[in-house]
C-alpha cells in the first residue's frame, strides 16, 4: 500500500505549530524529563495565549509524546510507550525542517547519476534520460548509534552549479537553495510505502534482508511548480513513525 501526501508551503506557520515544534524538540531531547511546565508557565515563557499553548499540547498528545490528565497536569510519555521510535509530524513544509533539526546527516556527493527507476516515475514529461546531481547519507539521532534513515537526494541538472556550493554537513539540502539560488519550495509531494529491505538497504541500516522499512519518496517543486529535487529515504520499521494531523473543519 502506498500513501501519497501533498504539502504546500505556508507563508507563516501558525504560532501554535511553531510552539509545538519547539516543545517537540525539547521532549525528544529529554529537557522535560523531570517535570513538564504548566500551561501558565508556557504562556509566560513564550508570550502566547492559553489557546496557543493548548493547541500545541494537543498536537504533542496526538503524537503520543505527552499525556494530559485533568488534575494531574502534563507528563512526558517514556520512550518505551512510543515504541522507541522517532515521531515525524507531516502537516506542512515547516515540519519537515523540524525533523531535520531533530536529527543529523552528512551527505557525500555522487556526482551526475542516472535516477533510480522509482524516481524516474515521478518526472512526468521531464526528460528522464538526463542525469541528475546525486547525494547520499545516513541520518542519525544524537545518542543513538543506529541510523534513522538512508537517504538519497537528486537535484535537477540545471542546478549543477548550485549543488557545488551546498554544505553537505548542514542536514537539509533543499533549505539552502533559497540563499544560494533564490529557489523557494512551493509544494512537496510524498509517496510512503512499507516494503522489505533490500540487501544494500539492510546492510546500511543494520537490518536483516527483508526486514520491514518505510520508503518515502519526496518530490520538491518551486513556486512555479517546477520539479527541482527528488529524495528517496528508507526508514527502519521500528525506529520511525509518521504522524498526520487532520483538523476537522466546521
Amino acid at each position: 500500500m502506498t500513501e501519497s501526501v501533498t504539502l504546500v508551503k505556508d507563508r507563516e506557520p501558525p504560532r501554535y505549530m511553531q510552539l509545538a515544534g519547539e516543545l517537540r524538540r525539547k521532549v525528544l531531547s529529554g529537557n522535560f524529563a523531570a517535570e513538564f511546565p504548566t500551561e501558565a508557565e508556557l504562556c509566560a515563557q513564550y508570550n502566547v495565549s492559553r489557546f496557543t499553548v493548548r493547541e500545541a499540547l494537543r498536537r504533542l498528545q496526538a503524537e503520543g509524546l505527552i499525556a494530559r490528565r485533568r488534575g494531574s497536569g502534563t507528563t512526558v510519555q517514556p520512550a518505551a510507550a512510543r515504541g522507541n521510535a522517532l515521531h515525524q509530524p507531516i502537516s506542512n513544509v515547516g515540519e519537515l525542517l523540524q525533523y531535520a533539526l531533530g536529527s543529523r546527516i552528512a551527505y557525500q556527493s555522487l556526482g551526475r547519476v542516472d535516477l533510480p527507476g522509482l524516481a524516474v516515475s515521478h518526472l512526468g514529461e521531464t526528460k528522464a534520460a538526463e542525469q541528475w546531481i546525486g547525494f547520499s547519507g545516513l541520518r542519525r539521532v544524537d545518542g543513538d548509534p543506529r541510523p534513522l534513515a538512508m537517504t538519497e537526494v537528486f537535484f535537477a541538472p540545471r542546478l549543477e552549479a548550485v549543488c557545488a556550493a551546498l554544505d553537505l554537513s548542514s542536514g537539509t539540502l533543499f533549505a539552502q537553495l533559497d540563499d544560494l539560488a533564490g529557489i523557494n519550495v512551493g509544494k512537496v509531494t510524498q509517496d510512503i510505502q512499507a516494503i522489505p529491505a533490500s540487501t544494500e538497504v539492510a546492510r546500511l541500516l543494520g537490518l536483516r534482508r527483508g526486514n520491514p522499512v518505510l520508503r518515502v519518496i519526496r518530490c520538491y517543486h518551486d513556486l512555479e511548480g517546477r520539479l527541482f529535487e527528488i529524495s528517496v529515504s528508507h526508514h527502519p520499521g521500528d525506529r520511525f513513525v509518521y504522524s498526520m494531523h487532520i483538523d476537522v473543519e466546521d
